[in-house]
């Protein structure tokens, strides 16, 4: 009896010890507590720093404004894990916001302008998505041209003017961008909606497990049966889908849209996706390390200038976390080897 009865106790330990090895070697384990970190030095910091950080209008201003690029960062995690990158995501965001400006200012439904402008965010996504995986170009390349053409586009469809009435049903769009439930912004219940969605077709389902394998060894997901470019089509068609999405939001909040709308956003999309643990060699990444990859850079933005750090110190400060990432990313693989 007593033979057994010791792997009997030491069970429960085991698959604590296994816990806590998993948590702790996950990269978003560590940028959740880097947040918490901050949070909490910026709460104990004096009373004129804590004071504004700590208050309701800050923590509904930080939430909102992170909740955009998370909803975004989750989309370009599934391109990044199957080895690829999404650099059109900033200028999709401002070809979609324009059309879905445009439309609405000339009289068209919210619903209309709405799937019409998603619409055209999966065109450029299946264009995208055609050209890597079936024509085997570059990702960088693709996506680069691509900022550029939907840039383009968006200057050409607008004429250059911003566009600030949108019709008769401006105020279905400004509540739904601009709104909240229970004190907590609408984009925030997307991105938390969204992030449970993406989470789990990630682990659970028969895609996201394609997504991670072709992420892992392309050529032995081929070889195993994998549709690997039926699967690669679809994480650009996914990454414009929650773009477009975002953009909705977003065009829904500032109550306005120029072509300018996501210059430079691409930047902070793929920032929160890397920092959140998505390794762009392809092959790891998870929907929450996106979500607390975003609220980390935007605590890290709101946390700067309360404390009177010049804005264009900014940049320096996200880039370290993301060299930081890596490296730690870097540092769990040898671990882990």
């Amino acid at each position: 009896m007593s033979d057994v009865s010791v792997p009997l106790r030491e069970a429960p330990l085991r698959s604590s010890v296994s816990l806590v090895q998993r948590l702790t070697g996950s990269q978003a384990f560590w940028i959740t507590l880097a947040l918490l970190l901050i949070c909490i030095g910026m709460a104990m910091a004096p009373a004129a720093i804590s004071g504004p950080f700590t208050s309701y209008n800050n923590v509904f201003n930080i939430s909102r404004n992170f909740a955009f690029i998370a909803i975004m960062a989750l989309g370009q995690t599934a391109v990044i894990i199957t080895g690829g990158i999404d650099l059109s995501v900033g200028s999709i965001m401002g070809v979609v916001g324009i059309v879905l400006g445009l439309m609405m200012d000339a009289g068209h439904g919210f619903i209309v302008s709405t799937i019409t402008a998603l619409l055209v965010a999966l065109a450029c996504g299946a264009i995208n998505g055609y050209l890597i995986a079936y024509l085997k170009l570059s990702p960088f390349v693709v996506t680069l041209g691509m900022l550029s053409i939907a840039r383009s586009t968006a200057l050409v469809v607008s004429n250059n003017r911003m566009v600030y009435q949108f019709g008769p049903d401006e105020r279905i769009l400004l509540e739904l961008g601009g709104g909240s439930l229970w004190g907590v912004p609408n984009a925030v219940w997307a991105a938390l909606i969204l992030t449970v969605i993406f989470g789990f077709m990630l682990r659970y389902t028969l895609w996201g497990r394609h997504v991670f394998a072709i992420g892992g060894n392309e050529q032995a997901a081929r070889l195993t049966g994998i549709a690997v470019n039926r699967v690669k089509l679809s994480v650009y068609l996914v990454c414009a889908f929650t773009t477009g999405i975002a953009t909705i939001l977003m065009v829904g909040w500032l109550g306005s849209v120029t072509n300018a709308l996501g210059v430079g956003t691409e930047l902070r999309v793929i920032a929160a996706s890397v920092i959140g643990g998505a390794n762009l060699v392809g092959g790891e990444g998870g929907a929450y390390g996106a979500l607390i990859g975003a609220a980390l850079i935007e605590v890290i933005r709101n946390s700067l200038l309360l404390a009177g750090v010049d804005p264009y110190w900014q940049g320096m400060f996200v880039g370290l976390f993301i060299i930081l990432a890596v490296l730690l990313e870097k540092f769990r693989g040898r671990r882990s080897s």
